[in-house]
């Protein structure tokens, strides 16, 4: 079924009709505020009030036009401008082929530079992450990141937990005292590049967790940022961080808008840096058969929308 929900997602015929089916609409809106920036910002703010933080991401990929890689670009600045208007504890994410990767590395960069250093300009350390795609572009993505880190502070970049590499790619990167978001990873992958059963996935997840949060990283200024939605697993991280002598504000938890809910707001009434991502935008369909592939129950979600 995950595979079903991966292949799906790469279907250009049912991204374009999906948004044309009510019961489609219905499931997605469980995990998204709405489609547009003045939703997602209005759902940062309720976040806020709750002690809790948010990124946002402008939902889109794989751009071949470069006036549209423009558009996104001038999108996230303006975006930048409004969080800082409304004192948002707000970060924003971005997909380097959304930018233009596709088209060209140096236009990409550029396009990424500008809006690290709007974030730097209009919010002081807020950071801009660069989200991992699938890993054809892993090792773009982190040259990406190394480049845009030798020149500014604020930009961080999302490690796939399920890709064989990662643990690699952690220890190079732990020298520049990065900003690292550890995530899953929910794209279709052979297993000679990645873990293919749920345990194995779920134990990389929490060494990798372990290298973040151990003396070492910590003294290099990592951000190790935890981004999973599995109570279990967060408990042991949270053992494993106390038992290192780790305070809470050593790390932080990131999960999306719309699962469990009630987990973040344990998290931050525990005092935990708890922060949801918010995704927005037209193109819902891809990014949201990955999340049900990556979680069984949103499938039973979608099928009781049908049924209804």
């Amino acid at each position: 079924m995950r595979n079903v929900f991966l292949l799906a997602s790469q279907s250009r015929w049912l991204r374009e009709h999906a948004r044309r089916y009510g019961f489609m609409r219905r499931t997605v809106a469980r995990f998204m505020p709405g489609e547009t920036a003045d939703e997602a910002l209005a759902a940062a703010g309720e976040l806020q009030r709750q002690n809790i933080g948010s990124v946002l991401t402008h939902l889109g990929e794989n751009i071949t036009d470069p006036d549209e890689a423009e558009q996104v670009t001038q999108h996230y600045l303006g975006v930048l401008g409004r969080v800082r208007a409304m004192a948002l504890p707000t970060e924003v994410s971005v997909k380097p082929t959304q930018l233009g990767l596709d088209l060209s590395v140096e236009l990409c960069y550029s396009n990424l530079l500008r809006i690290i250093e709007c974030a730097r300009e209009q919010t002081g350390s807020n950071v801009v992450w660069i989200d991992m795609e699938a890993s054809s572009y892993t090792d773009a993505t982190l040259d990406l990141y190394r480049r845009a880190r030798g020149r500014y502070p604020n930009v961080g970049v999302c490690l796939q937990a399920y890709l064989r590499r990662t643990a690699g790619d952690l220890n190079s990167l732990l020298p520049l005292g990065p900003a690292i978001r550890l995530v899953k990873g929910a794209y279709k992958e052979p297993p000679a590049r990645a873990f293919q059963l749920k345990r194995e996935v779920d134990e990389n997840f929490f060494v990798l967790s372990q290298r973040m949060l151990n003396d070492d990283a910590q003294r290099l200024g990592i951000r190790a940022a935890i981004a999973t939605h599995d109570a279990a697993l967060i408990r042991r991280i949270v053992a494993f961080a106390e038992s290192r002598g780790r305070s809470r504000n050593d790390y932080e938890f990131q999960m999306l808008y719309g699962i469990q809910s009630a987990e973040q707001l344990r998290l931050a009434r525990e005092d935990f840096h708890s922060i949801v991502l918010i995704a927005y935008g037209h193109y819902w369909f891809p990014w949201f058969m990955r999340r049900i592939a990556e979680r069984p129950a949103n499938a039973w979600l979608a099928l009781r929308n049908i049924l209804e």
